[in-house]
């Protein structure tokens, strides 16, 4: 009993870190952001709401700086404050913007966002079970070893849900009639815009899969469809 006492102790860990995440994040959103009126987008949301045969797609702007778009374990859509300055700015347009979107509604579609969750929880539980365990026969080096495998297994599941929420919108966006293409160049200029340097890093540690690849899958779904 002894033995498996670190492995339960982590379990537990786990699931007080999946309830202690999700009020976090909720309660973060809920301060820190307002329900976006912009009519242009609004005009391609409800292009892509009618693809989805629903009533309305709300997009909430989130009030920090980093370019990003968010999708909540409650099926809310945000697009950051720093991301939209950048389509009024006219470095992004709206139907990239409008892929953004879609993109969000893959991860909500999908299960992805309350995946994430989960998935957060479980990888500090394991993080922390295979310090305890690896500690005890490789000190000192061991919760580093520990570390690095648990990154490692969260950036492989990222990358594996970006892809499948890349298709989902590449699929609404074709439906809607917007196309793949505004997808496609905002992939081109994405690290720019983040102000990335994503050939700095090898793409395995990365959580986004690398901005050629991810053109390469569209590319090849485009293929694909214009086959079928």
């Amino acid at each position: 009993m002894l033995r498996l006492l670190p492995i339960l102790l982590a379990v537990a860990y786990g699931l007080v870190m999946y309830r202690i995440s999700i009020w976090r994040t909720h309660r973060e959103l809920d301060q820190r952001s307002t329900e976006l009126a912009d009519p242009r987008l609004k005009q391609l949301t409800d292009r892509l709401a009618a693809a989805l045969n629903v009533a309305r797609i709300p997009v909430h702007i989130y009030e920090v700086d980093p370019v990003n778009g968010l999708a909540a374990p409650d099926g809310r859509i945000f697009i950051t404050r720093g991301f939209y300055r950048k389509y009024q700015n006219g470095e992004v347009s709206a139907e990239e913007m409008a892929s953004v979107i879609a993109h969000e509604l893959g991860h909500v579609a999908l299960g992805h966002a309350k995946k994430r969750m989960i998935d957060f929880s479980g990888q500090n539980a394991l993080r922390t079970a295979l310090m305890m365990i690896l500690g005890r026969y490789i000190p000192f080096i061991g919760p580093w070893i520990a570390g690095v495998l648990t990154s490692l297994l969260a950036a492989r599941l990222s990358r594996g849900d970006e892809y499948e929420a890349d298709e989902y919108a590449a699929a609404l966006l074709t439906k809607a009639g917007i196309g793949l293409a505004p997808q496609k160049s905002l992939f081109a200029k994405l690290e720019e815009l983040t102000q990335q340097r994503a050939g700095m890093a090898p793409a395995w540690l990365m959580s986004h899969p690398k901005t050629d690849e991810r053109i390469a899958a569209l590319e090849r779904l485009e293929d694909k469809w214009a086959k079928g």
